[in-house]
């Protein structure tokens, strides 16, 4: 029986980097607050207010929000960067924008950035929230020519694209095929035993799917590793969000990762040489 073997090539998902056309938000619900931005940046909650009685107002931006607590969660995330005075990196999310300032309040650089599509991916009965957090977190380190290792949600997104099953591979032990082949790992490398064959290595660039059937590598093995897919330089700020470089830096201001905030060449450039490790960083 001749094993049906489909590769599929990594960059086609590429979790924090895979190009998704940014959608209109959702139409905000009748009977809901319109939440609008006065021109010193306070909130003004207006309950009953239609959408159009607020954008003939001069002066007013109007941003939309899931519910009120979404608006005061990020009332408080802005205040909270508005009042800093240290050297920082300041993010919108809504705006994809973000600044450098020193300590007397100077905008060293300024940059679009790409940030979360906000998507829910539900799949075998795990969810995932690809959100960009707000709130304060740190430059915990920086990194030249950084590897990625995808989380599972990439697999699963992977899985779900082109209608697949997924399963685990061990890192220890094997998978034996219908045909009775094994798929295995040796040498932080996954590989397979044809029928009255020895034991080869399959590309590490590639997914691997066997019998309609996605296998997840080992974290570790080499099969777990993309290049390139974070651009030449990344700033971790923890939890597995970072800011970040990209190949795909047309995607750059739009609303299109999983939650990392990613930026283009140049700027991630800046950002690597400039700011330290131990800034501040505000995302509101």
């Amino acid at each position: 029986m001749r094993i049906s073997v489909v590769f599929l090539a990594l960059a086609a998902s590429t979790a924090c980097h895979r190009a998704v056309i940014a959608q209109e938000p959702p139409a905000q619900p009748a009977g809901t607050d319109w939440v609008t931005i006065s021109p010193n940046g306070r909130p003004v909650i207006s309950a009953g207010t239609s959408r159009a009685t607020e954008e003939k107002k001069e002066e007013t931006t109007v941003l939309k929000f899931r519910s009120r607590q979404d608006s005061l969660e990020w009332a408080s995330a802005r205040r909270v960067a508005s009042n800093a005075n240290a050297f920082r990196v300041v993010v919108s999310i809504k705006d994809r924008q973000l600044w450098v300032i020193d300590k007397s309040g100077d905008t060293l650089r300024a940059a679009d950035v790409a940030v979360a599509k906000d998507e829910v991916l539900n799949y075998n009965g795990r969810t995932w929230s690809f959100k960009t957090p707000r709130g304060t977190r740190t430059v915990r380190f920086k990194q030249e020519d950084p590897v990625w290792t995808p989380p599972d949600w990439h697999y699963a997104e992977v899985a779900r694209d082109y209608n697949l099953k997924m399963r685990q591979l061990p890192l220890r032990g094997s998978v034996k095929l219908k045909d009775g082949s094994l798929l295995s790992v040796r040498d932080s490398l996954v590989g397979i035993t044809k029928p009255g064959t020895s034991w080869s290595e399959l590309p590490f660039d590639y997914e691997v799917v066997f019998e309609g059937t996605l296998f997840v590598p080992p974290i570790g093995t080499k099969n777990r590793r993309i290049e390139g897919q974070l651009g030449k330089y990344k700033l971790d700020l923890g939890d597995g969000y970072m800011l970040h470089g990209t190949p795909h830096q047309h995607t750059v201001g739009n609303a299109v990762t999983h939650g990392c905030v990613r930026l283009r060449d140049e700027d991630i450039e800046w950002l690597y040489h400039n700011v330290p490790v131990g800034t501040r960083v505000y995302l509101y």
